[in-house]
């Protein structure tokens, strides 16, 4: 069997990156003799998953891949710097050992002035013994004192140059620091090759095609919307990232939400038990009712705190990229275009006093990119420029898409609420009344002509029990609204010209019979 040490160049050529891993699809042309032969390929990321390699040879003659596997090689750094680093590597290097020199030399200065303070404090001692027993040598004490002191302010002085360049070099070691972290990577110590063992039927060319799976990569949808008058234009992207230690350059890339990681075993079945009681004579006289907020049930995934995964619907979506991208290894974000669509969206001005006193404008339409919009967050950009970031929701191919574009400073909306109660002993029936008034305000500057409708929404509740009845007041109501739907939300397309100001009132009952508690 012939042995191949020399390896083999093998780039990355398609990756379909997954929630939180990766599967790369590598080729390579060979040029095989005849007979079992030993290849060495690489290198390639030491984070491959060895179980998930796959080999496959294609030759005219024919060839058969006998094994398959990842041999890793731990190369340490040395302290010093190589041949082949970057002058910004080589300049932290020698800031370092210059930093070393001075902080050195900085010890030598201060042990040498401690030694100074020593024999300063001894000198003035012998002067003290030397004039107690009547010694008068006062030119050997002055000379020798002045000598001390010359000593202690010329290494003071130096030590006080090497302190202010110590700190001026940290500063611009720190620099450089940060430089390299933000424009280069460290060199992967650990590193992998393939060896590969195939058999030949005959020399001559063959194709080589091996994938993997790879950790430390993942993706997430992002958007981009831009309101042009009555247009929408709807940029998908896709954010990746990866840390495998090796560049993607020029790949053919794919977005999955397959999760291969989850089993796929069926949930274990359970033993549910209902069992049925007997009301007491107090619970057939009475009937408890509760007042409760629900969110209105749309269908899709339950929500979702945060982003922990990509939320498809339930359903694998597969999205790719229209060109080839590059991804380095850098563990930053990278946006991939994916697709941009255009279409006419319907705008109007919103507003739900319960829920906030703002107007915001609301832009609807259908889904216009052809396959499904993934939640993720989406840039808003209209007339005026980049207006903030929202969060757009699983929408399905053509299903309806709503988009708020921000709040509008020029309107005012003030909400009053007042409720009275009523019974009767004749009916023993509870009547509670509630008038919900709405005062909406539209401050314009000067010059402003023409018309704005505002849509205001305002919830009715909703019975679920024959006992307990809700019924709108409309003769009450001034104006009555435009429309109520099934789920109780009422509705006014309110025309406000400039410095306008218009009032809402809406009226409606809750009626309950006697046996009703808890209303």
């Amino acid at each position: 069997m012939t042995t191949d040490l020399d390896p083999i160049p093998l780039p990355v050529t398609a990756v379909t990156c997954l929630e939180d891993r990766a599967q790369v699809e590598r080729s390579a042309h060979l040029d095989l003799q005849a007979g079992v032969q030993r290849l060495r390929l690489g290198p390639i990321s030491a984070l491959a998953v060895d179980h998930t390699l796959h080999a496959e040879v294609t030759a005219d003659g024919g060839a058969t891949v006998l094994d398959a596997r990842i041999v890793r090689a731990w190369t340490p750094r040395g302290p010093l710097p190589g041949a082949d680093d970057s002058a910004l590597r080589l300049r932290v290097h020698a800031l370092t050992e210059e930093r070393s020199a001075l902080e050195r030399q900085r010890d030598r200065l201060r042990a040498r002035l401690d030694l100074l303070s020593r024999l300063a404090a001894d000198l003035l001692r012998e002067i003290g013994e030397g004039a107690g027993h009547g010694e008068t040598d006062t030119a050997r004490w002055t000379a020798e004192l002045d000598r001390v002191d010359d000593e202690r302010d010329t290494h003071g002085e130096h030590l006080r140059t090497v302190e202010a360049r110590l700190q001026a070099l940290a500063t611009e070691l720190h620099q450089a620091e940060h430089a390299v972290e933000l424009s280069e990577r460290h060199p992967a110590e650990l590193i992998g090759h393939v060896e590969l063992t195939l058999e030949a039927a005959v020399a001559g060319p063959a194709r080589l095609r091996l994938s993997h799976l790879t950790a430390c990569a993942l993706w997430r949808p992002a958007y981009r919307a831009v309101l042009d008058g009555q247009h929408l234009t709807l940029e998908t992207d896709a954010m990746v990232w990866q840390r495998t230690g090796e560049d993607w350059t020029d790949v053919h890339l794919t977005l999955s939400t397959a999760r291969s990681a989850l089993a796929t075993e069926p949930p274990r079945l359970t033993p549910d038990r209902l069992t049925l009681t007997d009301r007491s004579p107090a619970e057939r006289r009475t009937v408890a009712v509760e007042l409760r907020e629900e969110e209105i049930a749309e269908l899709g995934p339950l929500p979702v705190l945060g982003l922990p995964g990509v939320d498809d619907g339930g359903r694998t979506q597969v999205l790719r990229s229209p060109a080839t991208v590059r991804v380095p290894a850098d563990g930053r974000a990278h946006r991939v275009p994916l697709s941009v669509a255009t279409t006419v969206a319907r705008s109007e001005y919103a507003c739900s006093p319960e829920l906030s006193p703002l107007v915001t404008q609301v832009v609807r339409c259908d889904n216009p990119a052809g396959h499904a919009l993934l939640a993720g967050p989406v840039d808003l950009v209209g007339a005026a420029g980049y207006g903030g970031r929202g969060t757009l929701d699983f929408t399905a191919p053509g299903a309806p898409l709503e988009l708020a574009f921000g709040s509008h400073d020029d309107y005012r909306v003030l909400r009053q609420v007042e409720e009275s109660r009523d019974s009767t002993a004749l009916t023993q029936r509870t009547v509670v009344t509630r008038t919900v008034r709405l005062h909406l305000s539209r401050f314009s500057a000067p010059g402003a002509a023409g018309e704005q409708v505002v849509t205001v929404r305002e919830r009715i509740p909703v019975s679920e029990v024959s006992a307990v009845e809700v019924r709108l007041r409309k003769e009450a109501c001034s104006p009555a609204p435009d429309a109520v739907d099934a789920e109780g939300i009422a509705r006014w397309d309110v025309a406000l010209p400039p410095d306008g100001r218009r009032t809402l009132t809406l009226v409606y009952e809750l009626s309950a019979s006697g046996k009703v508690t808890g209303l």
